[in-house]
């Protein structure tokens, strides 16, 4: 009793529910990729990253950037990460890869690259300043900035790197051969 419709077809819509939420717990199953809200200027990049390399807006022209937004805490941010270390490995500087780790200590944070084995580059943010001139609120999110220095597209949840979807929008936004 209390179920409306024929038994057979209520048990079939449950275990639908439960095989779509399981599924959508598949890697890289989850983001979404919006482009940049019209009108809203990219914002000026002057970085500085674990390293000590600066990286600025004028300096990238030319270059595909790929921005990432991540924290440690975040489960989706760390099974991300290895393909953004592919990606900048693989990419020959084509495009830029730089992680930006959001609102924890220098030191988790220099800790967490090393036990990582990250070489790409990571900036760290301790205080969101750069997530919130970015409108960054979920992580992972990244950033695709074009060659001309314009954001092109946010990409919200965590996503293949590495994978043909996500190379077809970087080669989109690679510098034009003459």
């Amino acid at each position: 009793m209390g179920r409306s419709g024929p038994w057979w077809l209520t048990d079939r819509l449950a275990l639908l529910a439960v095989a779509g939420v399981l599924l959508s717990g598949a890697a890289w199953a989850q983001f979404q990729r919006q482009p940049w809200p019209a009108g809203q200027a990219t914002p000026a990049l002057d970085l500085i990253d674990l390293q000590g390399q600066r990286w600025r807006t004028d300096a990238l022209k030319g270059r595909a950037v790929v921005i990432n937004f991540w924290a440690s805490w975040c489960q989706p941010c760390k099974e991300e990460l290895p393909s953004l270390q592919t990606l900048h490995e693989v990419s020959a500087g084509q495009p830029v890869v730089i992680a930006i780790n959001v609102r924890e200590p220098l030191a988790r944070v220099t800790r967490y690259v090393q036990a990582a084995g990250l070489s790409l580059p990571v900036v760290s943010d301790p205080q969101g300043d750069l997530a919130r001139r970015w409108g960054v609120t979920v992580y992972p999110t990244t950033v695709l900035i074009g060659a001309d220095g314009r954001a092109r597209w946010r990409v919200i949840g965590d996503l293949d790197w590495t994978g043909a979807e996500s190379g077809r929008w970087l080669a989109a936004m690679a510098p034009s051969r003459p």
